[in-house]
């Protein structure tokens, strides 16, 4: 008996210890989690709702260039062949880093060399031409666009793919909506002075490069200018549609202030692309190309903004069409590019529309 109560006098202490460190253990373990959720959902989307910049560097990615250490000067040392690189200084005086990518047909053209030998081409282009408008991230050497110039390139077609503002080897001006549509639309203008009406000029935009573009057209349509035809990779309805399905937005949108915070400042900052919108006053033929695995920017925005187009079209809706690409094909967001009916779906609706036109 007198052992019994030695071993408890010796172990109940221990316990007591024991049970008072686990309790403190607890407490500071809820304290830890306290400050952490205060800061993740609290501290650090207060700070985004207030500042601005840090709401044009979330939305731009201009910061993330890949691929890196590029000489955007020697377009050939990266794969692209037949491409020249020159430079464009805007009416806000921002200069801007174009390629200018020839198509098949005239890649072994030996009189083809200088500047003025590309621009005579261009002058007097027989071939579509297409200019491309990227998403957010990267510069025009990314991989997924080589993909595509290189597509088009070998359909036949001219290309002219060029970095926005702070973007690639553009100047570093001020990021902005009103800015990267205005980069566009003036390069969109010199391409169709350029061009001069001898081929028909598409432009093609991807992710937020379709909501640039969405928006550059609907300002062009009050000038009664407008390309053939406007593809939408990937697009999106509006920001406050993509803030709210993007990946990044899952963990906060619970928060009952989740569109004071986040939302409303792009709002305000005027960081809207309202392609849903926009798209109403587009007087081209459109074509909305979408993945369904897309985590990026769900399908079901993009078959929102084609209900608004076709909505707001009416009986001509058929010069609007939305084309679903299985998920088993495994495209995501980036690599539509790779969609073994791509170029067929392309020359298609190039020949189409095209025809349409001229008739």
């Amino acid at each position: 008996m007198m052992s019994t109560y030695l071993l408890l006098a010796a172990v109940i202490p221990l316990i007591i210890v024991d049970v008072w460190y686990t309790g403190m253990y607890l407490v500071w373990m809820i304290k830890i989690s306290l400050i952490t959720y205060f800061i993740l959902f609290g501290l650090l989307p207060l700070i985004f709702h207030y500042c601005s910049t840090l709401q044009e560097k979330i939305l731009f990615l201009n910061f993330v260039q890949w691929p890196v250490n590029v000489d955007f000067s020697k377009p050939e040392l990266i794969g692209m062949q037949g491409t020249r690189n020159f430079y464009l200084k805007t009416d806000q005086n921002v200069t801007l880093g174009l390629w200018q990518t020839l198509p098949q047909s005239l890649l072994n053209d030996s009189s083809i060399v200088t500047d003025d030998d590309y621009e005579a081409v261009l002058s007097n282009a027989k071939q579509p031409v297409f200019l491309y408008l990227h998403g957010n991230s990267g510069n025009r050497a990314s991989g997924h666009r080589l993909e595509l110039y290189k597509l088009f390139q070998t359909l036949d077609y001219h290309v002219i793919c060029f970095d926005y503002r702070g973007y690639g080897d553009s100047e570093a001006a001020k990021l902005s909506e009103i800015g990267v549509v205005a980069d566009s639309k003036y390069v969109l203008q010199w391409l169709l002075n350029k061009v001069n009406g001898t081929a028909p000029i598409f432009v093609w935009g991807h992710s937020l490069g379709t909501g640039v573009s969405a928006h550059m057209l609907a300002l062009l349509a009050t000038e009664n200018i407008q390309p053939v035809g406007l593809i939408l990779e990937a697009p999106f309805s509006n920001i406050a549609d993509e803030l709210s399905e993007h990946p990044l937005a899952q963990p906060f949108k619970h928060l009952p202030w989740f569109r004071w915070l986040v939302i409303e400042p792009f709002y305000s900052n005027h960081l809207r692309f309202e392609s849903d919108e926009h798209i109403k006053k587009i007087q081209c033929s459109i074509m909305i190309l979408h993945a369904e695995d897309d985590n990026i920017i769900p399908i079901s925005l993009g078959e929102k903004l084609f209900k608004a187009a076709v909505t707001y079209r009416g009986n001509n809706a058929s010069h609007v069409q939305f084309i679903r690409i299985n998920s088993s094909h495994s495209l995501g967001h980036k690599y539509i590019c790779r969609y073994e009916k791509l170029p067929s779906i392309i020359k298609s609706f190039v020949e189409v529309h095209h025809k349409s036109q001229t008739e």
